[in-house]
């Protein structure tokens, strides 16, 4: 590679002595170009194409110092060697300190290290301009993400921090240089209050890496705080001995916040505000533990409202949802603090009475409960009326686990109401008709299996933006010979009580796989297809391999097949989940969290499932706005999934309320009966041939 080299001296001896030095390494090194006036120098420098400059500073239309500040105001990045024509040491000086690269005496210039000098020179200013461009880079890129920085020396001075970290502490970064870390990051426990030590303390001291304990405040300098989390480690230089220390954090009070409130809603109905399903279920557990270490008795009160439903069909959700708000408030009024009323969905209330003996007390609040509901409720300017049915079952005669003890004081509530209902009904034997009907339905179900009486129906998934079929959800129906199409909600349940619902899934992935085989042979354009998955099957240790031999005697892409597991099954063993969704995934099968916002995920576990998509219960699109628990939770879901790279679909969108507020949240996908019912297999074929009619709905 050629250098080249602009000398400039009105010397002709200097620049003869400089180019015969600079000639005599041979093979084309140095290309050398002369000029005699600092004029000539601009003009030339102007047109770039420079390495290196050799300048006497006393020139015919120049002189001194002027001289060097001229070229290096043009050429700020090109090495300039001064020329030491005369003895003046104070005016090579002066140049070196103003960002001359070096100096040649008058002795020297026709020296053979010259050529060497100006090599070194040149690589000396290329790796500066190197070293520049990485610094500047990793500026930018500290000062561009959204994790805080800080470093500091052995002595724990701060010596650096990036825009993060100076809006986090509140410490401009020209403020906090020299000053220690723990005044820079004052920390504090956020229970305790009491001041902690900075994890680059420990890391200055024993030379490796530290995390922050958890439940770290960040005090900033105005004294606002924030919970932090992440972690410090050592820096070293290239001998391996440390030399200072760095911390990474970022703020998680948001993070914190959603959690807390994901949690609270997981254990808590959305409406009422009552504990719900799952945390009554947790009372209960713990109400059996008791029980069984001081043989105590306690009952479960089984509440359903009589004339809810004229209610709610007739003046509307909003009043419904208000009467039902009114009833929590007026059953909490009813029993004791050590007590828990549950709100199970729709007009159904349980209530755990502890520490019920012989079952009196339960008789007591069950004739409160229903002497206060006689009190009329105002909602809206209207007063409105229900009356309650009653259902009681006894710890531990009625049952010793939580199913049997709530199944059977819901089998009370019911002998409660067909007997005239507003009154309340202690659970016996003989009203168990239920479980005789589940036991007809389990023969029936066997039978169902051997006769081929199952069908598979798909509803479509669409895109809310454009319409367009993007995948669909493959549901089961079972043909009854005497009583017709049954769906689901019918036989489900006591197919996963007697383990039916493993031959069911079985059946029902097979015949998906084998519906899709058939439309790509047709050329139809091909979706993917969900497949819910019930607990027992995703457990069953076969269940990847089963999964992996029906696609592959399909002869489909993996990628076509979608299967939901609900957040409840996922979260009840989550370490487990976590192993048997990344076999999937290695498989290609696509992933989904079905009835998202029902169970009670916990968000770490949910970052490191290998999903794809998560599905928003429809049970929260119920008279969803943006003020409302329902939009909140939805909105929340939303952007949740946006931020882990998730596709978000909202499940039962059945008007044009819910399809413009999912769409105003930027909701990708949706499927529900406004779209369309699910279709018998034929009917989804032409679908995708022809698309949805439903222009007017998402225009």
């Amino acid at each position: 590679m050629t250098n080249r080299v602009l000398i400039i001296t009105a010397d002709s001896m200097v620049a003869k002595d400089l180019e015969d030095a600079l000639g005599s390494v041979g093979d084309g090194q140095f290309s050398v170009q002369r000029v005699s006036h600092l004029s000539e120098a601009i003009e030339r420098l102007r047109t770039g194409g420079i390495d290196a400059i050799m300048a006497n500073l006393s020139l015919p239309d120049s002189q001194g110092i002027e001289t060097f500040d001229k070229l290096f105001a043009v050429a700020p990045h090109i090495p300039i060697i001064i020329l030491c024509v005369a003895d003046d040491e104070m005016l090579t000086t002066e140049g070196v300190q103003r960002g001359a690269q070096g100096y040649l005496s008058k002795d020297h210039f026709g020296s053979y290290l010259v050529p060497q000098t100006l090599r070194n020179c040149i690589h000396s200013k290329a790796l500066e301009e190197k070293f520049f461009i990485e610094k500047n880079r990793s500026d930018i890129t500290l000062n561009s993400i959204s994790d805080a920085v800080i470093s500091t020396d052995m002595s724990g001075n701060v010596d650096y921090l990036n825009t993060t970290a100076e809006n986090m502490t509140g410490w401009a970064r020209e403020d906090a240089y020299g000053h220690q870390i723990t005044e820079v990051m004052r920390l504090i426990n956020s229970v305790t209050r009491e001041v902690l030590r900075n994890p680059i303390q420990f890391v200055l001291l024993y030379n490796k890496p530290m995390v922050l304990a958890a439940g770290t405040i960040l005090v900033r300098r105005d004294g606002r705080e924030a919970a932090i989390e992440d972690s410090a480690a050592p820096i070293h230089d290239w001998d391996g001995k440390i030399t200072g220390a760095v911390i990474v954090f970022h703020d998680v009070t948001a993070a914190q916040a959603m959690s807390l409130k994901m949690a609270y809603l997981a254990q808590h109905d959305f409406l009422t505000g009552l504990p719900n399903r799952l945390l009554l279920n947790d009372r209960i557990t713990q109400a059996i533990a008791l029980g069984k270490r001081r043989n105590n008795h306690f009952a479960v009160l089984f509440l359903d409202l009589d004339n809810f439903k004229y209610i709610n069909d007739s003046l509307g959700h909003e009043t419904g949802d208000a009467l039902l708000q009114s009833v929590a408030q007026s059953l909490l009024s009813c029993v004791r603090s050590s007590d828990t009323v549950s709100r199970q969905g729709g007009d159904e209330f349980v209530i755990l009475l502890m520490g019920d003996k012989y079952g009196e007390k339960a008789a007591l609040a069950a004739e409160k409960i229903l002497a206060a509901m006689t009190a009329p409720h105002t909602i809206a300017d209207q007063q409105l009326h229900v009356t309650s049915s009653i259902g009681i079952s006894v710890y531990p005669e009625d049952g010793e686990d939580v199913e049997t003890l709530i199944k059977n004081a819901d089998t009370a509530m019911y002998h409660a109401k067909e007997i005239g209902r507003n009154n309340y009904q202690y659970f016996k034997n003989e009203m168990n008709v239920q479980a005789v009907e589940r036991q007809v339905i389990e023969v029936e179900l066997r039978r169902a299996l051997e006769h081929h009486e199952f069908v598979v129906y798909y509803q479509p998934r669409v895109n809310l933006a454009t319409g367009m079929i993007t995948g669909a959800e493959a549901l089961v129906r079972w043909i009854h010979p005497d009583r017709g199409l049954e769906l689901p909600g019918r036989f489900v349940e006591i197919a996963e009580d007697c383990g039916l619902i493993l031959p069911i899934g079985q059946w029902m992935l097979q015949q998906v796989c084998s519906q899709i085989e058939c439309w790509q042979k047709a050329g139809l354009r091909l979706i993917p297809v969900s497949v819910n998955i019930s607990a027992l099957e995703f457990r069953q240790k076969a269940f990847v391999e089963e999964v992996r031999i029906i696609v592959n005697e399909a002869g489909i892409s993996p990628n076509l097949l979608q299967l939901e597991i609900t957040e409840s099954v996922l979260m009840d063993d989550a370490k487990g989940s976590i192993a048997i969704l990344l076999d999937l995934k290695k498989m290609g099968i696509l992933l989904a969290v079905d009835d998202f916002g029902t169970g009670y995920s916990s968000l770490s576990y949910l970052h490191q499932f290998p999903i794809d998509v998560l599905k928003i219960d429809q049970s929260f699109l119920n008279d969803i706005t943006v003020t409302n628990d329902n939009g909140i939770i939805v909105s929340a879901v939303i952007a949740m999934g946006k931020s882990l790279k998730l596709l978000v679909v909202a499940e039962g969108v059945e008007n044009q309320e819910q399809l413009a507020f999912l769409r105003a949240q930027h909701c990708e996908e949706g499927q529900g009966f406004l779209f369309s019912k699910p279709v018998a297999a034929e009917q989804m074929a032409k679908m995708l041939v022809t698309g949805l009619s439903i222009t007017s709905a998402i225009s």
